[in-house]
């Protein structure tokens, strides 16, 4: 079974937990519609899907040949993200509101789990950093990513339209880009005479799509990349989310765990934790546009 974290914030009874799930979630794009597996133990080991396997026509009596896809078999850790949020006795008692002190205090520690997780979620470098999980920059398959020149170039609607085709079967459910990068695609599309789409989020935000796809702003998605000799670029990911593409991997979901009173401090210790981490469960269900210049 799959949900969003959007979901699980409905579906919780504790009201401390809804809240804190439903700051992780505004905080990052991408968590408010990325589903979620539940792991059972420490890891996932997983196939993931390389090329589909072909179709043919056929006469009567025809030797019908066998065809199936290829997969590569991987294995993915959950990684532990989260953080210890104080609240100082003094303030809890004399506070108007002792659950609003407590709410602040742990909304603020929220903030900081989703900004990591979306940092790691296109940034992540298992090989630099042993303790995070492999990001969409490491997981995007060489065969699946597009450059803008050997040193990157500008943005052009035929590469964002070489960019989605590469995403299949069907179309992609989701494009992530950085403001920057959103900026440059919305100016094309003024001067081609077409505007981007616009509609309203889950959260009544104003939301904007591309031929129907709708694009995910994450300020996380870098824009000091290099290729070749150009630097401070930037990329656009195709995602399609869910089993035929990206997804989430949890043990439990996101867990708030009172620790108790600090013997150095007259504080209380609350400890936000997620085991979780990112899969590609399909080669064709991600594409990256690579080296977009800032002009």
């Amino acid at each position: 079974m799959t949900t969003t974290k959007s979901e699980a914030a409905k579906l919780t009874q504790d009201m401390m937990l809804r809240g804190v799930i439903e700051t992780v979630v505004r905080e990052s794009s991408i968590l408010a519609v990325l589903p979620f597996m539940q792991v059972v133990g420490s890891a996932l080991t997983y196939n993931r899907e390389a090329t589909m396997p072909e179709a043919s026509f056929y006469e009567p009596g025809d030797f019908w040949s066998a065809d199936s896809p290829t997969w590569t078999t991987l294995t993915q850790d959950l990684k532990i993200i989260g953080g210890d949020a104080d609240v100082d006795n003094f303030l809890q008692q004399t506070y108007a509101d002792p659950n609003d002190l407590e709410a602040v205090v742990l909304e603020s520690r929220a903030k900081a789990v989703a900004h990591k997780w979306s940092d790691s979620f296109f940034n992540g470098d298992n090989g630099a950093d042993p303790k995070s999980f492999d990001g969409l920059r490491e997981l995007v398959p060489a065969a699946q990513t597009i450059d803008l020149g050997d040193d990157g170039g500008e943005l052009n609607l035929d590469k964002m339209d070489e960019l989605i085709d590469l995403v299949r079967p069907g179309r992609p459910d989701a494009l992530l880009m950085h403001k920057r990068t959103r900026r440059k695609l919305s100016s094309l599309r003024r001067e081609s005479g077409n505007l981007l789409e616009t509609d309203v989020d889950a959260f009544g935000r104003r939301a904007l799509f591309y031929d129907g796809i709708p694009l995910l702003v994450d300020d996380f998605m870098p824009i000091d990349e290099e290729l070749g000799n150009g630097d401070d670029l930037s990329s656009i990911y195709a995602v399609k989310l869910g089993s035929d593409g990206v997804m989430g991997i949890e043990n439990q979901g996101i867990q708030i765990e009172r620790i108790g009173s600090l013997e150095g401090s007259d504080a209380t210790r609350w400890r936000i934790k997620w085991y979780a981490a990112t899969v590609v469960l399909s080669d064709l269900g991600v594409a990256r546009l690579q080296g977009i210049e800032a002009a």
